[in-house]
């Protein structure tokens, strides 16, 4: 060996063990429904971002993540679709049923780990939920019975309610028939008839206002969420009770939810995301629904609406709101 060779051995030696070992940043790319200003939205990209530093992936060291948020508008979330293909990342997170929609129309090799995403079966995401098949894999938030228990919930209202109205956008929750009939089912034994009232604009939310005979149901749907505002306006003006599918809207004046954990599937996404940088092919990893549920109650908004709710279900409230 000559003494040029040894000088560059002794340079080699001579660097710190993270730089010998530094490899270039992965790269995730994340499409989210909601408005990238949402607090729900930064809500689950704080978790993601600190799930995954647990698991060792840290942005600006080792993980380079390129975030796109849709604001619930389909064309927008389509464009930024394209983006994050032509950036060829190393795997994708689709947070909610659109952008896995997007996504998968764009891409049949890039892995793409999903959440907060209703039916992954018959949307034709997935072969099944033991064996994915494909690229594609995640968490879905919403079980069988959890309509059922939105209409049950209503009942626990006094003044009786003998009618609820079901809330959603056609165009964008493709999965209400399947709660639909959930909720049906569950009407029958709780003597409640069930009356479908399709939004999709703010005039039609606005004229749920009228609906003066009933409760409403609000069902899973970026739409629904996007245009809270004007929904809890026309509910509040409405003066009758509500049952909503996110915490969020009991936040910010709803009178109850029962809902899953969305920022504990963005955690548990992290999950799947580690292994699949790791070599696990997302065909083998089982989609998983949610395990873990909130009912949170707002007593301020049944003093306003005039109604009392049961003590039954204030005594299993995870969160009661004065």
């Amino acid at each position: 060996m000559n003494r040029r060779e040894l000088l560059a051995l002794g340079m080699i030696a001579a660097l710190p063990a993270p730089v010998l070992a530094q490899q270039p940043a992965r790269r995730l790319g994340v499409l989210s429904v909601t408005a990238a200003d949402d607090a729900i939205g930064q809500t689950r990209s704080m978790v993601l971002v600190e799930a995954l530093a647990v698991l060792g992936w840290k942005e600006r060291d080792n993980l380079k993540i390129h975030w796109r948020a849709g604001g619930g508008d389909r064309a927008r979330i389509a464009q930024l679709a394209d983006e994050l293909i032509a950036l060829k990342p190393d795997i994708l997170l689709a947070v909610g049923t659109p952008s896995v929609e997007e996504l998968r129309r764009r891409t049949m090799t890039i892995p793409i780990v999903f959440a907060v995403v209703t039916d992954p079966v018959s949307q034709g995401f997935v072969e099944n939920l033991a064996h994915p098949g494909g690229n594609i894999t995640g968490f879905t938030d919403y079980d069988g019975p959890l309509a059922g228990k939105w209409l049950e919930m209503l009942t626990q209202v006094t003044p009786k309610i003998s009618r609820a109205f079901v809330v959603y956008n056609p165009a964008t929750a493709p999965f209400a028939p399947l709660m639909l009939r959930t909720i049906e089912d569950a009407a029958r034994t709780l003597h409640v008839t069930v009356e479908p009232a399709p939004v999709n604009d703010a005039a039609s939310i606005a004229a749920l206002a009228s609906r003066r005979d009933g409760g409403f149901l609000i069902l899973p749907d970026f739409f629904t969420m996007a245009s809270r505002v004007h929904l809890l306006a026309a509910i509040n003006e409405a003066r009758v009770p509500a049952v909503f599918w996110s915490h969020t809207f009991v936040k910010e004046g709803g009178l109850m939810s029962y809902s899953t954990d969305s920022a504990e599937q963005l955690r548990r996404a992290a999950g799947y995301i580690d292994r699949i940088l790791k070599g696990a092919p997302p065909a083998e990893l089982p989609v998983q629904n949610p395990t873990k549920f909130e009912l949170a109650v707002n007593l301020k908004t049944a003093r306003v609406l005039g109604v009392t709710l049961s003590p039954a279900l204030l005594a299993i409230a995870d969160d009661v709101i004065e």
